[in-house]
């Protein structure tokens, strides 16, 4: 074997090996872009998830509840169904956004559902049989009023937003 054949197989074996790596860096590079991509996407849409919810925890707040469905000369039993009927819509019609945050942010979710399921039932089983929808309304302002703590509602939201600014912050 001769220089220059010498001298060509080299050049040809480091033109390979250049190129095997240049493969290999530009792959790693596209596949970092790839998944930079995919984290951004999931940010988004868990971000989509917590504004979601956010709008759920003020859907089925007592009061906003209360004054989508109204007690229009109802019985208190009526009115009192169709206020949990409507809580449980909201909520089943949001429950896909648990996949995308925090256990704890679902968790709270469903902790204001249940409870203001329960405060409604209580409030109802107050209320005598010839009570109405307006009754109830009226028992429910009331407790809101005298304890704005009753409600879940507020703590929710600052759990909700809290997770939100941290997703965003990128802790």
């Amino acid at each position: 074997m001769d220089n220059s054949s010498i001298i060509i197989l080299a050049i040809a074996i480091i033109v390979g090996v250049l190129g095997v790596y240049l493969f290999a860096y530009f792959r790693e590079i596209r596949g970092v872009k790839k998944e930079q991509k995919k984290t951004a996407f999931d940010a988004t849409l868990q971000l989509q998830a917590y504004e979601r919810l956010t709008i759920l925890a003020e859907r089925i707040s007592l009061k906003n509840i209360m004054s989508r469905v109204s007690p229009a000369n109802m019985p208190a039993a009526v009115y009192h169904s169709l206020l949990v009927e409507s809580i449980k819509q909201e909520y089943e019609y949001n429950l896909s956004q648990q996949l995308y945050v925090s256990a704890q942010a679902w968790q709270a979710v469903t902790n204001l559902k249940e409870q203001n399921i329960f405060i409604l039932h209580q409030l109802a089983a107050t209320l005598p049989g010839t009570a109405t929808g307006l009754d109830l309304s009226k028992r429910v302002l009331e407790l809101l009023d005298a304890d704005p703590k009753a409600s879940l509602h507020g703590i929710v939201l600052e759990a909700l937003r809290y997770e939100a600014r941290q997703l965003m912050s990128g802790k």
